[in-house]
């Protein structure tokens, strides 16, 4: 039998001895079709659900842990879990929710995996999967280029391209409102459940249908702005939004409101960017309404004598607007790796995991509208390949599809010793797919 050595790692017990426990996910069957690869490894398997919409996307019964009490229960009811079912590893999606907080700190006390999911920080044709934590949790946010350079010696592969075709946004609609369809007519047995977000789980219902429903005279409006853009015979800069409600920008910047950022944006574009520049601010993909963007940055546009040099664009594809663009400006999308990819210099105000100091801007605003500083180019590519070697799996959690092509690696990754980059460090990492279209 092999001898553990104190000062190299310890050693995965065998998956006959491992327990999984599964708490909230994406929406959608992706994390039931993961139970059940992870079952299908000889692995003991049980979910939490906290409310309807969990239930009806687990389809094992037997394994299916209802929790009816309250949030303040919640973590002594979580360890109560871990010891009567012997848990050695929990699963989640996103890191921040309240919920999977304090799971990750009793986790972490008594020692146990920590297996992260999120959207992938080049969205959306991967997904993330980390150890510990993602976004300004993440341990990428204490590695620097050095470091990744060094870890990819051990490797010659590389980077794939993104494919030239969408992702899988409809699907990821769709599953949200049927969620939320859930939680709103079927919820009578989860009657303490408080949503991680502000709004009403009706609320939330409404903002997702009208979403469906408002699709294609979205797009058709989104083509226009964007046909005007292209065709302008103008200089422009990006100032790309994101969801104010999505904990990336809640727990890791220094705003509360779009609004905040959006004011220092045309305040800083007003004072330094030339005469004849404009300003576009394109809005996230799955921007639902239920804060008045177009009506705040119309405001903001006449406060600061803007009005005809900014222009809004609806969701929809960053490449055709990125393509003629001088700079862009985020709070900490992730959209800004797309940006980066270009060369585009990019201004960061949030904590993300790819604002590093060799290929994001630190000039203030007001110097960066005016004549921004290009970006390392070869630094970032190492750090996109570094990613790709990693924590970014091809694949998505919500089309067929995409769930096909992330289940192929990511359970072998999941019961491996090393998290993904220790793994490449070590030289254990194991193979990587080629990116197909997933959706």
């Amino acid at each position: 039998m092999p001898i553990w050595r104190k000062g190299t790692p310890m050693p995965s017990p065998s998956p006959t001895s491992r327990v999984f426990l599964f708490l909230q996910g994406p929406h959608g069957p992706f994390f039931n079709a993961l139970g059940r690869m992870v079952q299908s490894a000889g692995c003991t398997v049980w979910r939490v659900g906290f409310n309807a919409g969990d239930r009806a996307f687990w389809f094992d019964p037997s394994t299916y842990l209802p929790y009816r009490g309250t949030v303040d229960d919640w973590g002594a009811e979580f360890a109560k879990i871990v010891d009567t079912r012997r848990v050695t590893d929990i699963v989640l999606y996103g890191d921040t929710r309240p919920i999977h907080a304090d799971a990750i700190a009793e986790a972490r006390r008594l020692g146990l995996r920590i297996h992260v999911f999120e959207e992938g920080y080049m969205r959306p044709y991967w997904v993330t999967y980390e150890r510990g934590g993602s976004n300004g949790n993440s341990r990428l946010m204490n590695m620097t280029i050095p470091d990744m350079q060094t870890a990819l010696a051990q490797s010659d592969m590389e980077a794939p391209l993104p494919p030239g075709h969408w992702g899988d946004m409809r699907q990821h609609v769709f599953y949200g409102a049927l969620y939320h369809w859930f939680v709103l007519f079927r919820n009578g047995d989860y009657r303490n459940f408080q949503p991680h977000r502000a709004l009403s789980v009706a609320k939330e219902f409404q903002l997702y249908l009208k979403r469906l429903l408002l699709m294609p005279a979205q797009a058709a409006d989104r083509i226009l702005s964007t046909w005007r853009i292209r065709n302008g015979g103008f200089p422009y800069h990006l100032a790309l939004l994101q969801l104010e409600h999505d904990s990336s920008f809640q727990k890791h910047s220094p705003f509360s409101t779009m609004t905040e950022f959006l004011a220092e944006i045309m305040e800083g574009f007003a004072a330094g960017a030339p005469q004849h520049h404009h300003l576009v601010v394109k809005v996230h993909p799955l921007e639902d309404g239920r804060v008045p963007i177009r009506r705040e940055v119309r405001r903001l546009a006449r406060q600061h004598g803007l009005s005809d040099r900014v222009h809004y664009v609806r969701g929809g594809k960053l490449a055709q607007l990125l393509n003629d663009a001088r700079s862009a400006a985020t709070v900490n999308s992730t959209a800004g790796q797309q940006v980066l990819w270009r060369g585009i210099p990019i201004k960061v105000f949030g904590k993300a995991v790819y604002a590093k100091p060799e290929f994001v801007s630190t000039q203030p605003l007001k110097e960066f509208f005016a004549g921004a500083s290009r970006p390392d180019n070869r630094a970032y590519r190492d750090f996109r390949r570094f990613l790709l070697e990693t924590s970014q799996l091809p694949g998505g959690f919500y089309s067929a599809r995409g769930r096909r092509q992330l289940l192929r690696q990511v359970v072998d990754m999941m019961l491996a010793d090393d998290d993904p980059y220790d793994a490449l460090k070590s030289g254990t990492a194991a193979p990587r797919q080629q990116l197909r279209i997933v959706n």
